[in-house]
């Protein structure tokens, strides 16, 4: 059974008196396990299809289910919840928290939990600790390479141990090298800890990295290619 499963998917944004049809029509399985790349030139989709799987935008029409839950039928509030229980954000400007220390930035999502502070702070460490993270607890964003900022931005998004963890450009602002640890590192979350990752990259060699490439034009699904083991 698909873990992501979208059907005659479409999402028209109002701009003043004009409509704009951003996604028409798109069907699509996501398989648990996947690590999936999402490509396509600019205004092609690409996020809006990443936000409305992952429950951050709601479609004009269209059937979205995750994990066997309509999400296209939740209010806001339902949404916000389902979110926070199932699914892992990394963004490309990390979003961290610039007075909070790593551990601390970690243990964000698990405020909206039942943990207690000393069971919030080990899951935090362990996060941070599978990221490489391990000695950098106490540092505060400043004192991180933009590199170590994204790990930390990683084990805020699987501290809460996700199924579904979505990518919007992970690597788009950090340099060749980090870019690549990055995407080992999403390869290893993906085949030795079964986390099924969507991932929008304009990146070529950072799609390599995932098991399925899907390119978006003009809102529409027009090619889907998957890489040998």
């Amino acid at each position: 059974m698909a873990l992501v499963s979208l059907r005659n998917l479409h999402k028209t944004y109002q701009r003043g008196p004009e409509k704009v049809d951003v996604l028409h029509g798109i069907d699509l399985d996501i398989e648990p396990g996947d690590f999936v790349a999402l490509m396509g030139p600019s205004g092609s989709g690409k996020s809006t299809l990443l936000n409305l799987i992952g429950g951050l935008d709601t479609p004009t029409s269209g059937e979205i289910e995750v994990g066997g839950q309509r999400i296209d039928r939740m209010s806001a509030g339902q949404l916000s919840q389902w979110r926070s229980q199932h699914v892992g954000f990394v963004f490309q400007f990390y979003n961290l928290m610039p007075t909070l220390t790593a551990q601390k930035n970690v243990e964000l999502p698990l405020l909206l939990t039942h943990l207690g502070a000393a069971q919030r702070k080990r899951n935090a460490e362990i996060a941070l600790t599978l990221v490489g993270l391990g000695e950098r607890l106490k540092h505060k964003p400043n004192e991180l390479s933009g590199g170590q900022q994204q790990r930390v931005a990683i084990a805020r998004a699987i501290v809460s141990d996700p199924t579904l963890l979505i990518c919007d450009e992970p690597t788009g602002d950090l340099d060749r090298q980090s870019a690549e640890e990055i995407l080992r590192l999403l390869q290893t979350l993906n085949r030795e800890h079964g986390k099924t990752i969507v991932m929008v990259t304009h990146d070529p060699k950072a799609a390599e990295y995932a098991s399925h490439t899907l390119h978006l034009d003009k809102g529409t699904l027009v090619e889907q290619a998957q890489r040998a083991a």
